[in-house]
Parts: structure tokens; C-alpha cells; sequence
């Protein structure tokens, strides 16, 4: 059985830092895609950032690119997110999320495992 914990959200002031941490086990991941989704209330569920487990690709939304780094680490079975100079719309609840076919998407209907949310709030 896949789980996913995700840690690491807060408040921060517009401009600052936080890292997110999405530790997976149940099975090895050589095979998935992982992400990283958020989401407000009342709004989709939206992508952030992925990355493919076993070659490491990544890829962004274009509203967090040149901002935010998705990062794995094969040993722990982790994935990180790094949030720089955050901004005020980047304020959501923050979700890790695996899909077992391995190809990259952005579409969080295929994903196959998710994590419970984190919460991220900036403060302009």
C-alpha cells in the first residue's frame, strides 16, 4: 500500500522560503511521477511542480517557473519542493501526489496516490 506523508508547510512573509517534504513508501518508485499539487477553497486542484522518479526530469507551472524546485531523493524516498520569493497567490493547501504510469502529466485527475495537504500562507 502506496502512503504519502507531506510536511513542511507555514506562514511566511511575502518574499521568503518554505520547503516541503513528501516522504513515500509502500513500494519502490523507480517507475512513477511525482508531483506536487495545490489547491484553494472553492477552486481545482491545480498543478505546481513534477518530477520523474527514475531520470529526475522536471517540470513546472509556468506561474511558479524560475521560483520553485522539485527535487527527489532515491535513498530516503522523498520528494522536496523548494518555495523561493513566495508570493501572496501562492497561498493553498499543498498536496504530494504519485502516478504509477510514469509518464509526465499535469492532469491530477491520472494520479494514482495523493497525500493529505499541507498548508502554505503568505502574507503580503
Amino acid at each position: 500500500q502506496v502512503l504519502l506523508v507531506n510536511s513542511g508547510g507555514g506562514t511566511v512573509q511575502t518574499g521568503g522560503s518554505l520547503r516541503l517534504t513528501c516522504v513515500a513508501s509502500g513500494r519502490r518508485f523507480d517507475n512513477y511521477v511525482m508531483a506536487y499539487f495545490r489547491q484553494g477553497i472553492g477552486k481545482e486542484r491545480e498543478f505546481v511542480a513534477g518530477i520523474v522518479w527514475k531520470g529526475g526530469e522536471t517540470y513546472y507551472a509556468d506561474s511558479v517557473k524560475g521560483r520553485f524546485t522539485i527535487s527527489r531523493d532515491s535513498a530516503k524516498n522523498t520528494v522536496n519542493l523548494q518555495m523561493n520569493l513566495l508570493k501572496s497567490e501562492d497561498t493553498d493547501a499543498y498536496y504530494c501526489a504519485a502516478d504509477e504510469s510514469g509518464l509526465e502529466t499535469r492532469n491530477a485527475r491520472l494520479y494514482d496516490y495523493w497525500s493529505l495537504g499541507t498548508q502554505v500562507t503568505v502574507l503580503s
